[in-house]
């Protein structure tokens, strides 16, 4: 069963046309654009609460199209948007319409953040330990000075303690939370507790964002970026880590591109 088998095909607030990769519904939109969109729909405020961004790469893909309570998880979202360059590549053999570009988080972050200085968007960072998400914090307001961050916190909370920031959070009501859990973490906080901040505007997933921005983990080469090398850039520099990790998920994700793509 695809995501598009759960929602329909069909997701609401969604401002630019679809495609289906590997049986997820990914947005056909470039970065400049999917910024743009955020700030736009990040300002309103809806009675069920945020909309939910989220993104996906070639082991989203694997874990979606196989495992049903994963693909129920992906369905809550209202844009995924594609986070790999080898998603790109595939869409250009495989769909009706090919993705313009690879919509990387970790790259999207600043386009919104430079866009968000003039139009007062407001931030929350949400994700990674403490001194990390410190860090990045930091390393966000050095970039962008007129930037709003109306809060911050790690990622590592539950019980009382989640409960009071989840009240903060609303309390505070920015524009966008930045959550950078990780798969599947930040689509169950969603599913958990996406109601109870009805004055966010969106949440949007953030994966690794946190670590990159707090100088934790390198970026891939440009080149290796371009060419749709990155995860190999990543299994290099972490070998143990994602070895059986890649060994498993890329063949996955290839059959579900070459099986439900269009």
């Amino acid at each position: 069963m695809s995501v598009l088998d759960i929602i329909g095909g069909a997701a609401p607030e969604r401002d630019a046309p679809t495609i289906v990769l590997g049986g997820l519904p990914i947005t056909v939109i470039d970065r400049r654009a999917e910024a743009e969109l955020m700030v736009r729909l990040a300002a309103r405020r809806r009675p069920q609460g945020p909309l939910f961004f989220t993104s996906a790469n070639g082991e989203v893909i694997a874990r979606t199209a196989f495992d049903p309570a994963q693909a129920a998880l992906f369905a809550l979202a209202d844009q995924i948007v594609a986070d790999g360059q080898p998603l790109v590549i595939a869409s250009r053999l495989l769909c009706r319409e090919p993705l313009p570009e690879r919509v990387a988080t970790t790259d999207l972050f600043h386009d919104v953040a430079r866009l968000a200085e003039t139009t007062g968007t407001s931030f929350y960072l949400f994700g990674a330990t403490e001194a990390e998400n410190a860090r990045a914090v930091a390393a966000a307001r050095a970039a962008y000075p007129r930037l709003d961050i109306a809060g911050a916190t790690h990622g590592y909370l539950d019980g009382a303690a989640l409960e009071a920031k989840l009240a903060e959070i609303d309390a505070l009501a920015p524009d966008i939370l930045w959550l950078g859990l990780g798969v599947p973490r930040e689509q169950i906080f969603f599913r958990e507790h996406g109601h109870r901040l009805r004055h966010v505007g969106m949440i949007k997933t953030a994966g690794g964002l946190f670590d990159h921005m707090a100088g934790k983990v390198r970026r891939a080469p440009l080149l290796w970026q371009r060419l749709g090398f990155e995860w190999l850039w990543r299994l290099l520099m972490e070998p143990r880590r994602l070895f059986v990790r890649y060994l498993t998920t890329n063949p996955k994700a290839l059959y579900a591109m070459l099986r439900n793509s269009r």
